[in-house]
């Protein structure tokens, strides 16, 4: 398990061996891998390979297998991307008008869906107005 004790180690390897040294030294007997050492292993198991980690590590090599092994199943979430949908089609009818009345005022109006009885009247409206 020792093999890799002469050979430089890449940096995360011995960052990573240095926190599980750190856990071991405070947790006396069998106390159980916390999970964020075990996420840390299997980022590694990534890089490096599995034996290579676990022996590093001095981890059970078919632990973190199994550990890595069910990292590889879970289903990840999908990315959220962008996606910019065309504004929907007025349903009905449109129009845009200018109404002028003896006066000078002009008015513009646009319309969606709208009824002809309601144009006539608003046309009607708008010249008797002073």
């Amino acid at each position: 398990m020792r093999a890799y004790q002469g050979v430089e180690l890449p940096r995360d390897l011995l960052q990573a061996r240095g926190r599980f040294e750190a856990w071991r030294s405070r947790c006396r007997g069998r106390g159980r891998i916390p999970q964020e050492l075990w996420e840390l292993a299997v980022q590694l198991v990534g890089r490096h390979g599995v034996s290579r980690t676990a022996s590093v590590l001095r981890l059970d090599y078919y632990s973190l297998k199994k550990h890595a092994e069910m990292v590889d199943r879970e289903p990840r979430a999908p990315s959220s991307t962008f996606l910019e949908l065309p504004s929907p089609l007025p349903l009905g009818k449109q129009c845009l008008f200018e109404l002028d009345n003896r006066s000078g005022v002009t008015l513009r109006v646009q319309l969606v869906g709208y009824d002809t009885a309601d144009l006539e009247a608003l046309a009607r409206h708008f010249g008797t107005a002073d």
